[in-house]
Protein backbone atom coordinates (compact mmCIF):
# COMPACT_ATOMS: atom_id res chain seq x y z
CA UNK A 1 0.00 0.00 0.00
CA UNK A 2 0.85 3.49 -0.76
CA UNK A 3 0.50 7.09 0.79
CA UNK A 4 -1.90 9.09 -1.10
CA UNK A 5 -2.05 12.74 -1.95
CA UNK A 6 -4.34 14.81 0.28
CA UNK A 7 -7.47 15.70 -1.30
CA UNK A 8 -9.36 19.25 -1.30
CA UNK A 9 -11.68 18.06 1.41
CA UNK A 10 -8.79 17.53 3.23
CA UNK A 11 -7.13 20.56 2.94
CA UNK A 12 -7.40 23.47 5.67
CA UNK A 13 -9.09 26.54 4.52
CA UNK A 14 -6.95 28.99 6.47
CA UNK A 15 -3.65 27.04 5.83
CA UNK A 16 -3.92 27.82 2.49
CA UNK A 17 -5.30 31.58 2.98
CA UNK A 18 -1.74 32.17 5.45
CA UNK A 19 0.16 30.61 2.35
CA UNK A 20 -1.16 32.62 -0.32
CA UNK A 21 -0.53 36.03 1.97
CA UNK A 22 3.23 34.47 3.00
CA UNK A 23 3.75 33.86 -0.99
CA UNK A 24 2.77 38.23 -1.67
CA UNK A 25 5.10 39.43 1.10
CA UNK A 26 7.93 37.20 -0.33
CA UNK A 27 7.45 38.31 -3.72
CA UNK A 28 7.31 41.90 -2.16
CA UNK A 29 10.89 41.45 -0.82
CA UNK A 30 12.04 39.19 -3.34
CA UNK A 31 11.49 42.05 -6.08
CA UNK A 32 14.41 43.75 -4.79
CA UNK A 33 16.55 41.25 -6.26
CA UNK A 34 14.86 41.46 -9.14
CA UNK A 35 15.19 44.78 -10.08
CA UNK A 36 18.42 45.61 -8.49
CA UNK A 37 21.94 44.06 -7.19
CA UNK A 38 20.58 43.58 -3.76
CA UNK A 39 23.14 41.04 -3.35
CA UNK A 40 26.35 42.90 -3.62
CA UNK A 41 24.74 46.88 -1.98
CA UNK A 42 24.63 47.98 0.98
CA UNK A 43 20.79 49.18 0.66
CA UNK A 44 20.58 51.59 3.26
CA UNK A 45 23.08 53.56 1.50
CA UNK A 46 22.66 52.25 -2.32
CA UNK A 47 18.59 54.02 -2.39
CA UNK A 48 19.65 57.90 -2.28
CA UNK A 49 15.61 58.98 -3.79
CA UNK A 50 13.91 60.37 -0.56
CA UNK A 51 11.05 58.07 -1.97
CA UNK A 52 13.17 55.19 -2.42
CA UNK A 53 14.71 55.24 0.82
CA UNK A 54 11.46 55.89 3.02
CA UNK A 55 9.60 53.10 0.94
CA UNK A 56 12.60 50.50 1.55
CA UNK A 57 12.64 51.44 5.25
CA UNK A 58 9.06 50.16 5.53
CA UNK A 59 9.93 47.09 3.09
CA UNK A 60 12.35 46.65 5.52
CA UNK A 61 10.90 46.56 8.60
CA UNK A 62 7.53 45.15 7.36
CA UNK A 63 8.41 42.19 4.64
CA UNK A 64 12.31 41.71 4.71
CA UNK A 65 13.04 38.60 6.55
CA UNK A 66 9.02 38.24 8.08
CA UNK A 67 7.12 35.55 5.46
CA UNK A 68 9.86 33.71 4.74
CA UNK A 69 9.95 32.38 8.23
CA UNK A 70 5.68 32.08 7.90
CA UNK A 71 6.46 30.06 4.53
CA UNK A 72 9.07 27.59 5.80
CA UNK A 73 6.73 27.24 9.30
CA UNK A 74 3.95 26.08 6.93
CA UNK A 75 6.36 23.92 5.11
CA UNK A 76 7.10 21.95 8.18
CA UNK A 77 3.33 22.15 8.99
CA UNK A 78 2.54 20.55 5.84
CA UNK A 79 5.36 17.76 6.23
CA UNK A 80 3.94 16.50 9.63
CA UNK A 81 0.31 16.23 8.25
CA UNK A 82 1.93 14.21 5.76
CA UNK A 83 3.54 12.18 8.59
CA UNK A 84 0.26 11.84 11.12
CA UNK A 85 -1.56 10.56 8.23
CA UNK A 86 0.86 7.74 6.78
CA UNK A 87 1.22 6.67 10.43
CA UNK A 88 -3.20 7.05 10.90
CA UNK A 89 -3.36 4.56 7.93
CA UNK A 90 -0.28 2.49 8.55
CA UNK A 91 1.29 3.33 5.29
CA UNK A 92 5.18 3.89 4.99
CA UNK A 93 5.93 8.21 5.32
CA UNK A 94 10.17 7.56 4.47
CA UNK A 95 10.11 6.48 1.21
CA UNK A 96 7.16 8.79 -0.09
CA UNK A 97 8.50 11.68 1.35
CA UNK A 98 11.61 11.34 -0.20
CA UNK A 99 10.33 10.87 -3.39
CA UNK A 100 8.63 14.27 -3.32
CA UNK A 101 11.47 16.00 -1.81
CA UNK A 102 14.34 14.60 -4.17
CA UNK A 103 11.45 15.65 -6.91
CA UNK A 104 11.17 19.60 -4.79
CA UNK A 105 15.35 19.59 -5.19
CA UNK A 106 14.98 18.87 -8.55
CA UNK A 107 12.42 21.82 -9.10
CA UNK A 108 14.76 24.03 -7.28
CA UNK A 109 17.89 23.62 -9.13
CA UNK A 110 15.94 24.50 -12.35
CA UNK A 111 14.77 27.26 -11.02
CA UNK A 112 18.17 28.39 -9.87
CA UNK A 113 19.98 27.59 -12.69
CA UNK A 114 17.46 28.37 -15.26
CA UNK A 115 15.69 31.25 -13.95
CA UNK A 116 16.45 32.77 -10.70
CA UNK A 117 19.60 32.08 -8.68
CA UNK A 118 17.57 33.34 -5.05
CA UNK A 119 15.71 30.03 -5.00
CA UNK A 120 14.85 28.30 -1.77
CA UNK A 121 13.34 25.47 -3.41
CA UNK A 122 16.17 23.64 -2.77
CA UNK A 123 17.12 24.22 0.50
CA UNK A 124 13.61 23.69 1.62
CA UNK A 125 14.44 20.21 0.05
CA UNK A 126 17.61 19.58 1.71
CA UNK A 127 15.89 20.55 5.23
CA UNK A 128 13.15 18.17 4.58
CA UNK A 129 15.19 14.78 4.17
CA UNK A 130 16.53 15.79 8.00
CA UNK A 131 12.95 16.46 8.97
CA UNK A 132 11.94 12.64 7.59
CA UNK A 133 13.68 11.88 10.79
CA UNK A 134 13.34 15.10 13.12
CA UNK A 135 9.50 14.60 12.27
CA UNK A 136 9.30 11.60 14.62
CA UNK A 137 10.55 13.69 17.31
CA UNK A 138 7.89 13.92 20.47
CA UNK A 139 6.25 17.42 20.33
CA UNK A 140 7.24 18.21 24.04
CA UNK A 141 11.12 18.40 22.76
CA UNK A 142 10.93 19.62 19.40
CA UNK A 143 10.33 23.17 20.12
CA UNK A 144 13.03 23.19 22.63
CA UNK A 145 15.55 21.65 19.87
CA UNK A 146 14.36 24.25 17.27
CA UNK A 147 14.79 26.61 19.72
CA UNK A 148 18.66 25.61 20.79
CA UNK A 149 19.38 25.25 17.28
CA UNK A 150 18.62 28.72 15.84
CA UNK A 151 18.91 31.03 18.83
CA UNK A 152 22.94 29.70 19.70
CA UNK A 153 24.26 29.57 16.39
CA UNK A 154 22.29 33.49 16.29
CA UNK A 155 23.45 34.63 19.49
CA UNK A 156 26.98 33.65 18.43
CA UNK A 157 26.60 35.06 14.86
CA UNK A 158 25.10 38.36 16.06
CA UNK A 159 27.89 39.09 19.39
CA UNK A 160 30.54 38.22 17.54
CA UNK A 161 29.83 40.66 14.34
CA UNK A 162 29.24 43.43 17.05
CA UNK A 163 32.83 42.36 19.03
CA UNK A 164 34.20 42.68 15.45
CA UNK A 165 32.73 45.78 15.07
CA UNK A 166 33.69 47.04 18.21
CA UNK A 167 37.40 46.12 17.43
CA UNK A 168 37.51 47.24 13.83
CA UNK A 169 34.20 49.99 13.24
CA UNK A 170 33.60 49.95 9.40
CA UNK A 171 35.72 47.18 8.34
CA UNK A 172 32.62 44.64 7.94
CA UNK A 173 30.46 47.36 6.04
CA UNK A 174 33.90 47.90 3.42
CA UNK A 175 34.00 44.01 2.40
CA UNK A 176 30.55 43.99 2.22
CA UNK A 177 29.34 46.63 -0.61
CA UNK A 178 31.20 44.42 -3.74
CA UNK A 179 31.51 46.74 -6.50
CA UNK A 180 32.76 44.28 -9.17
CA UNK A 181 29.67 42.10 -8.39
CA UNK A 182 27.54 44.91 -8.98
CA UNK A 183 29.09 45.80 -12.27
CA UNK A 184 28.80 42.25 -13.24
CA UNK A 185 25.14 41.71 -12.22
CA UNK A 186 24.19 44.36 -14.28
CA UNK A 187 25.92 43.49 -17.28
CA UNK A 188 24.90 40.41 -16.88
CA UNK A 189 21.03 41.04 -15.99
CA UNK A 190 20.73 44.55 -17.31
CA UNK A 191 22.22 43.89 -20.90
CA UNK A 192 23.22 40.27 -21.06
CA UNK A 193 22.04 37.33 -23.44
CA UNK A 194 19.85 34.68 -21.95
CA UNK A 195 23.58 33.02 -21.94
CA UNK A 196 25.71 35.31 -19.97
CA UNK A 197 22.72 35.73 -17.83
CA UNK A 198 22.36 31.70 -16.67
CA UNK A 199 26.31 31.61 -16.50
CA UNK A 200 26.47 34.32 -13.97
CA UNK A 201 22.98 33.49 -12.12
CA UNK A 202 25.00 29.75 -11.66
CA UNK A 203 27.93 31.67 -10.64
CA UNK A 204 25.39 33.48 -8.03
CA UNK A 205 23.98 30.25 -6.99
CA UNK A 206 26.90 28.25 -6.25
CA UNK A 207 27.82 30.97 -3.85
CA UNK A 208 24.81 32.13 -2.72
CA UNK A 209 21.95 29.10 -3.19
CA UNK A 210 24.87 26.17 -1.56
CA UNK A 211 25.45 28.86 1.13
CA UNK A 212 21.71 28.64 1.98
CA UNK A 213 21.76 25.40 1.74
CA UNK A 214 23.91 24.77 4.68
CA UNK A 215 23.08 27.53 6.65
CA UNK A 216 19.51 26.18 6.41
CA UNK A 217 20.38 23.61 9.43
CA UNK A 218 20.42 26.90 11.69
CA UNK A 219 18.09 29.46 10.21
CA UNK A 220 15.59 27.19 8.05
CA UNK A 221 15.71 23.53 10.01
CA UNK A 222 14.28 25.17 13.08
CA UNK A 223 11.21 27.18 11.63
CA UNK A 224 10.51 23.97 9.65
CA UNK A 225 10.56 22.33 13.03
CA UNK A 226 8.40 24.99 15.04
CA UNK A 227 5.68 24.55 12.27
CA UNK A 228 5.91 20.89 12.80
CA UNK A 229 5.09 21.43 16.23
CA UNK A 230 2.19 23.40 15.46
CA UNK A 231 1.03 20.83 13.50
CA UNK A 232 1.44 18.20 16.31
CA UNK A 233 -0.32 20.91 18.45
CA UNK A 234 -3.11 21.37 15.38
CA UNK A 235 -3.21 24.81 15.69
CA UNK A 236 -4.84 25.88 12.57
CA UNK A 237 -7.69 23.09 13.28
CA UNK A 238 -8.36 24.19 17.20
CA UNK A 239 -7.61 27.88 16.10
CA UNK A 240 -11.15 28.62 16.85
CA UNK A 241 -10.87 27.56 20.45
CA UNK A 242 -7.96 28.80 21.08
CA UNK A 243 -8.90 32.30 19.95
CA UNK A 244 -8.00 33.93 23.23
CA UNK A 245 -4.17 32.14 23.17
CA UNK A 246 -3.60 33.01 20.08
CA UNK A 247 -4.96 36.90 20.20
CA UNK A 248 -2.37 37.29 23.24
CA UNK A 249 0.76 36.08 21.67
CA UNK A 250 -0.03 37.49 18.14
CA UNK A 251 -0.14 40.86 20.06
CA UNK A 252 3.24 40.14 21.57
CA UNK A 253 4.97 39.26 18.48
CA UNK A 254 3.44 42.17 16.24
CA UNK A 255 4.37 44.45 19.35
CA UNK A 256 7.86 42.95 19.77
CA UNK A 257 8.36 42.11 16.29
CA UNK A 258 7.90 45.91 15.00
CA UNK A 259 10.34 47.01 17.54
CA UNK A 260 13.30 44.59 16.99
CA UNK A 261 12.67 45.16 13.30
CA UNK A 262 12.85 48.85 13.80
CA UNK A 263 16.12 48.89 15.68
CA UNK A 264 18.30 49.76 12.69
CA UNK A 265 16.26 52.93 12.42
CA UNK A 266 16.66 53.81 16.05
CA UNK A 267 20.13 53.43 16.44
CA UNK A 268 22.46 52.76 13.84
CA UNK A 269 22.40 50.36 10.78
CA UNK A 270 25.26 48.66 11.53
CA UNK A 271 25.79 45.24 10.70
CA UNK A 272 25.01 43.50 14.26
CA UNK A 273 21.81 45.55 13.84
CA UNK A 274 20.85 44.35 11.09
CA UNK A 275 20.98 40.74 11.80
CA UNK A 276 19.44 41.10 15.34
CA UNK A 277 16.46 42.82 13.02
CA UNK A 278 16.18 40.38 10.27
CA UNK A 279 17.35 36.66 12.39
CA UNK A 280 15.19 37.87 16.08
CA UNK A 281 12.83 40.48 14.91
CA UNK A 282 11.90 38.84 11.32
CA UNK A 283 10.76 35.36 12.82
CA UNK A 284 9.16 37.38 15.68
CA UNK A 285 7.18 39.34 13.69
CA UNK A 286 5.90 36.46 11.18
CA UNK A 287 4.57 34.69 14.38
CA UNK A 288 2.49 38.10 14.21
CA UNK A 289 1.59 38.29 11.03
CA UNK A 290 0.60 34.50 11.06
CA UNK A 291 -1.96 34.77 14.16
CA UNK A 292 -3.29 37.51 12.79
CA UNK A 293 -3.98 35.90 9.68
CA UNK A 294 -5.32 32.76 11.68
CA UNK A 295 -7.47 35.20 14.00
CA UNK A 296 -9.45 36.87 10.55
CA UNK A 297 -9.67 33.62 9.42
CA UNK A 298 -12.37 32.78 12.39
CA UNK A 299 -14.43 35.73 10.62
CA UNK A 300 -16.95 34.75 7.83
CA UNK A 301 -16.61 38.09 5.84
CA UNK A 302 -12.96 38.12 5.66
CA UNK A 303 -12.73 34.49 4.74
CA UNK A 304 -15.36 34.99 1.89
CA UNK A 305 -13.80 38.05 0.67
CA UNK A 306 -9.90 36.41 0.72
CA UNK A 307 -10.79 33.12 -0.49
CA UNK A 308 -9.22 33.63 -3.79
CA UNK A 309 -6.05 34.11 -1.82
CA UNK A 310 -6.38 30.72 -0.58
CA UNK A 311 -6.56 29.47 -4.09
CA UNK A 312 -2.99 31.09 -4.99
CA UNK A 313 -1.72 29.73 -1.69
CA UNK A 314 -3.52 26.33 -2.48
CA UNK A 315 -1.03 26.13 -5.65
CA UNK A 316 2.02 28.04 -4.10
CA UNK A 317 4.37 25.90 -6.10
CA UNK A 318 3.52 27.21 -9.56
CA UNK A 319 2.83 30.62 -7.62
CA UNK A 320 6.26 31.20 -6.19
CA UNK A 321 7.63 29.89 -9.67
CA UNK A 322 5.44 31.90 -11.71
CA UNK A 323 6.54 35.05 -9.85
CA UNK A 324 10.46 34.19 -10.74
CA UNK A 325 10.15 33.23 -14.19
CA UNK A 326 7.47 36.58 -15.01
CA UNK A 327 10.10 39.05 -12.72
CA UNK A 328 12.50 37.94 -14.79
CA UNK A 329 11.01 38.21 -18.19
CA UNK A 330 9.76 41.70 -17.51
CA UNK A 331 13.02 42.71 -15.74
CA UNK A 332 16.27 40.82 -17.22
CA UNK A 333 17.82 41.64 -20.45
CA UNK A 334 16.81 38.93 -22.75
CA UNK A 335 13.06 40.21 -21.59
CA UNK A 336 12.03 43.57 -21.47
CA UNK A 337 15.11 44.84 -19.90
CA UNK A 338 14.11 46.77 -17.08
CA UNK A 339 16.59 45.89 -14.39
CA UNK A 340 17.76 49.39 -12.96
CA UNK A 341 15.89 51.25 -14.33
CA UNK A 342 12.44 51.38 -12.08
CA UNK A 343 12.14 52.99 -8.35
CA UNK A 344 11.31 50.30 -5.71
CA UNK A 345 7.19 51.83 -5.64
CA UNK A 346 6.98 50.65 -9.00
CA UNK A 347 8.85 47.65 -8.25
CA UNK A 348 6.24 46.82 -5.18
CA UNK A 349 3.29 47.99 -7.94
CA UNK A 350 4.79 45.56 -10.61
CA UNK A 351 4.78 42.78 -7.57
CA UNK A 352 1.07 43.22 -6.65
CA UNK A 353 -0.16 43.54 -9.52
CA UNK A 354 1.36 39.94 -10.40
CA UNK A 355 -0.02 38.97 -7.49
CA UNK A 356 -3.27 40.08 -8.06
CA UNK A 357 -3.36 38.46 -11.38
CA UNK A 358 -2.14 34.88 -10.16
CA UNK A 359 -4.80 35.12 -7.57
CA UNK A 360 -7.11 35.51 -10.86
CA UNK A 361 -5.85 32.53 -12.23
CA UNK A 362 -6.01 30.57 -9.37
CA UNK A 363 -9.28 30.87 -8.82
CA UNK A 364 -9.89 29.99 -12.88
CA UNK A 365 -7.73 27.14 -12.73
CA UNK A 366 -9.27 25.39 -9.65
CA UNK A 367 -12.31 25.95 -10.99
CA UNK A 368 -11.49 22.83 -13.70
CA UNK A 369 -8.47 21.25 -11.92
CA UNK A 370 -7.82 20.29 -8.51
CA UNK A 371 -4.20 21.53 -8.35
CA UNK A 372 -1.98 24.03 -9.77
CA UNK A 373 0.17 22.69 -13.21
CA UNK A 374 3.58 22.19 -11.16
CA UNK A 375 1.47 20.47 -8.26
CA UNK A 376 0.50 18.21 -10.99
CA UNK A 377 4.07 17.38 -11.93
CA UNK A 378 5.05 17.14 -8.29
CA UNK A 379 2.07 15.01 -7.04
CA UNK A 380 3.03 12.50 -10.96
CA UNK A 381 6.17 12.54 -9.95
CA UNK A 382 5.65 11.27 -6.52
CA UNK A 383 2.32 9.10 -6.39
CA UNK A 384 2.35 7.94 -10.32
CA UNK A 385 -1.46 8.70 -10.32
CA UNK A 386 -3.35 11.36 -12.66
CA UNK A 387 -5.12 13.13 -10.16
CA UNK A 388 -5.38 16.79 -12.12
CA UNK A 389 -8.73 17.19 -13.30
CA UNK A 390 -11.77 17.61 -10.89
CA UNK A 391 -14.37 14.96 -10.24
CA UNK A 392 -18.06 15.62 -12.18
Amino acid sequence: MTLLPTTTKERIESLDMLRGFALLGIFIANMLTFHTPYFYIDPHSWFTIPSDVELYKWINVFVEASFYPIFAMLFGYGLNMQYEKAKRNGKPFAPIMAKRLAILMGFGLIHAIFVWSGDILFTYAVMGFIMIAAIRIPKKWLLPIAFIIYLIPTALLIVGVLLIEKVSPGELMDGYVDIQQIELAISAYAHGTYGEALIFRTFEWLMFGLTSAVMGVFMILPLIMIGAWFSKAKLFERAGEWKARISIVTVIALIAGFFIKYIPYMTDTTQSNQLLQQLIGGPILAIGYGGMIILLCQLTFFRTVFRPVAKAGRMSLTTYLTQSIVATIIFYGYGFGLYGKVDLETGMMIAIGIFVLQVIFAELWLMKFKMGPFEWIWRKGTYGKNVMKKEG
